[in-house]
């Protein structure tokens, strides 16, 4: 079942679709081989301390004890590990562009687990000069893929392509001879089990995607982001630009499983609406 965000985050989440850009990193102009832009040491140093901060432990007691599984007082939270990148496929590479990298980044991405073994991925982005848990996703798909991904192609890059709910990884070589290969079962199913090429990949998602890219006449209609009927599926609460994700939040904390890329989704111009109901029940792999 679906539940909405408490407003802090909800708000944080639907804020903007360019991650990358409240990230406040100033990516170069990509080459064939060069790689999405990456958070600098300091970057990850306080994505994980917002992530760690009382604030926001205490907003994830709650999380934890949402459906009685554990109550408030014992849930204990902790983040477990550094805060990592977390890249999506790039509407530059899908529609085309000259150089354009295969993902971009768009949030870094903690860990955390509560005294019971449950466990939830806080995602954190710069904003206003200072680093923000903007949402908090259940399972730690974030964290979990970029490992097996390292493991799997040390060097390579880890990306989801958030409108299947399927995560990958490129090699490191250039565009000519690299690959891009699956992590999980709904990449296998896209790319199959050895994966294929940078070229093929591409004209995959140009098919699947290249014509609801922002400025398309899809996103003109108004179904981008979900919207394709006359009612939202769902109506976003309009929160004062101040809260933050540190700041408590007045009643229970309720959640939905995921926002899941709300604002890779926007920028792609997809509905997000399968992958926000499909995020609790997925992860083998």
């Amino acid at each position: 079942m679906t539940r909405q965000l408490p407003r802090h985050l909800l708000k944080a989440v639907l804020a903007g679709s360019a991650a990358t850009l409240a990230l406040g990193i100033a990516a170069p102009a990509a080459t064939a081989d060069s790689g999405p832009a990456a958070p600098s040491a300091a970057s990850r140093d306080a994505a994980h301390e917002a992530a760690a901060a009382p604030g926001t432990l205490d907003t994830l007691s709650r999380f934890f004890a949402r459906e009685g599984a554990v109550t408030k007082a014992a849930a204990q939270p902790r983040v477990q590990g550094g805060a990592v990148p977390v890249y999506y496929l790039s509407p530059d590479f899908v529609a085309g562009k000259k150089g354009a990298s295969i993902a971009r980044l768009e949030f870094l991405a903690s860990k955390a687990v509560s005294s019971d073994g449950q466990e939830a991925s806080l995602w954190t982005v710069e904003q206003g000069g200072s680093w923000q848990v903007v949402n908090i996703a259940t399972g730690d798909d974030e964290t979990h893929y970029a490992r097996v991904g390292a493991e799997k192609v040390p060097g390579g890059t880890v990306f989801h392509e958030p409108q299947i709910n399927a995560w990958y990884v490129r090699d490191g070589r250039d565009d000519a001879h690299a690959r891009v290969l699956p992590l999980d079962k709904d990449a296998v199913r896209a790319v199959g089990a050895e994966g294929t090429s940078v070229a093929a990949y591409r004209k995959r998602v140009q098919k699947a995607y290249g014509d609801k890219l922002p400025g398309s006449a899809y996103e003109k209609s108004g179904k981008a982001g979900g919207y394709d009927t006359a009612k939202p599926a769902r109506k976003p609460e309009q929160m004062p630009a101040q809260e933050s994700a540190q700041e408590p939040v007045e009643g229970p904390v309720t959640v939905a499983s995921s926002i899941a890329g709300a604002g890779a989704l926007l920028a792609l111009g997809i509905s997000g609406t399968a992958l926000v109901r499909r995020r609790a029940a997925r992860r083998q792999g």
